[in-house]
């Protein structure tokens, strides 16, 4: 487990200068085609073009042209031009025309103060379908309507040194996450215990490591639990770990540029599993309470656990085993487990929110703005996100962008996510 954390947070985090302009990265290597019952992905917000008559060098019309943002911001190119504007920093929020995102789930992002050209953060929000892939037997079967499972997924992406990585995982990600889901569709499905050794299907990805929790042939000794979270749990490690392996590849063959910070939220049978590699965090606001579903990696804060380890147990960094607490990149939430109310939410956020935001301000935050709405309006939502990326942002003065105590307000790009887990619709 803990080879796949380092792999995980050594890619998604790496970074590296940029090179040239890269061809687009094809889909997952060896996948079917598309399940015709999944939903279609719509095409990215347009590129922001120079108007008739402008007299923008080349060079300005072409990088405005490959800058996108989140298909469900649905920026126009105007609106894809202001979202570029370092100097301006307009908040960027999906509209509000009544098709909103699955549970009413807030968004709002803003970019940076000129750290980089563009925005390198990236967002994904989806209903994935998952369709069986055979019988617990291992006999194939003929796909059917009524077979398969609907996951709800979020995904945050902070791109370093380019935007091209966290672009691959906001499009592929939640696609590894399916693929592994594939085999366990009857076992989850199924109240009994799953089974201790799962069947195989030839070529599938990671049959040769048997070290992945789901991969096929996969074994446990009976004295190890298995239950369908930890199935879970494990198919989102491999998908972290696919995406990774894909990201290297697509490196040395196509030149995708720098490597990104991934958090992702998975909402499967009632419960939330919350992932991450980077610096991004979330935690859940519920009933005032702070709960934290996420734990930071990044080269300094691993590098310390290593070290904490050797200096307790006299081993070299090599030989460390981490305990529960540090082996895992996913932590889980029962959402059957609480009555959650309108103001129960699970906030997300790239590090832009959290290098100048504490948890407890984001918890006051979502009180006091929740508290100004009806707990019935679905906008409450957009609104806390974008009072939270506004207040991580600041206001211009003349000596850049500041909080209200004069402190320096967030030069980063800023994506955050807001989900309810209560209320009217938000398990709908």
């Amino acid at each position: 487990m803990l080879n796949r954390v380092r792999s995980a947070v050594a890619h998604l985090v790496s970074s590296g200068g940029a090179p040239p302009p890269r061809p687009k990265s094809p889909d997952l290597p060896n996948a079917p085609s598309p399940q015709t019952a999944a939903p279609p992905e719509a095409p990215r917000s347009p590129p922001a073009t120079a108007g008739s008559g402008s007299a923008a060098p080349a060079k300005t019309v072409e990088a405005r042209a490959s800058f996108s943002r989140p298909t469900f911001l649905q920026l126009s190119p105007g609106g894809l031009r202001r979202a570029d504007d370092h100097a301006g920093r307009a908040v960027q929020s999906p509209p509000d025309t009544g098709r909103r995102l699955p549970w009413s789930t807030g968004y709002a992002e803003v970019i940076n103060a000129g750290k980089s050209r563009h925005n390198e953060d990236q967002a994904c929000c989806e209903v994935v379908y998952v369709e069986g892939r055979r019988s617990v037997s291992g006999a194939p079967r003929e796909p059917s309507q009524g077979q398969g499972l609907c996951f709800y997924y979020w995904g945050l992406f902070d791109g370093h040194a380019g935007r091209g990585a966290a672009e691959m995982a906001a499009r592929l990600l939640h696609r590894h996450i399916r693929e592994q889901l594939k085999d366990l569709v009857e076992i989850l499905q199924d109240p009994s215990p799953p089974p201790l050794c799962l069947p195989s299907t030839p070529g599938a990805p990671g049959s040769s490591d048997s070290s992945h929790l789901v991969g096929p042939q996969s074994c446990w000794s009976s004295q190890k639990e298995v239950t369908h979270e930890s199935l879970v749990v494990g198919a989102i490690e491999n998908a972290f770990q696919f995406m990774d392996e894909q990201m290297a590849r697509e490196r040395r063959g196509h030149q995708v540029e720098g490597g990104c910070c991934a958090l992702v939220v998975v909402y499967l049978l009632g419960k939330v599993y919350v992932a991450n590699a980077g610096d991004s965090r979330a935690i859940i606001v519920r009933n005032g309470e702070i709960i934290p579903m996420s734990r930071e990696f990044t080269p300094e804060t691993e590098r310390q656990r290593l070290q904490l380890l050797n200096s307790a147990e006299g081993a070299g960094p090599e030989d460390a085993v981490p305990g529960p607490e540090h082996d895992r990149l996913v932590r889980v939430y029962d959402l059957t487990q609480y009555e959650h109310c309108p103001d129960d939410v699970l906030v997300l956020g790239t590090d832009g929110l959290w290098d100048v935001t504490s948890d407890c301000e984001v918890a006051a935050t979502v009180d006091r703005v929740l508290s100004a709405y009806e707990p019935n309006d679905p906008s409450r939502y957009t609104a806390l996100a974008q009072a939270l990326v506004l207040g991580a942002r600041g206001t211009p003065r003349d000596r850049g962008w500041r909080l209200p105590n004069n402190k320096l307000g967030s030069g980063d790009d800023i994506s955050v996510f807001v989900i309810p887990l209560g209320g009217p619709g938000s398990y709908s």
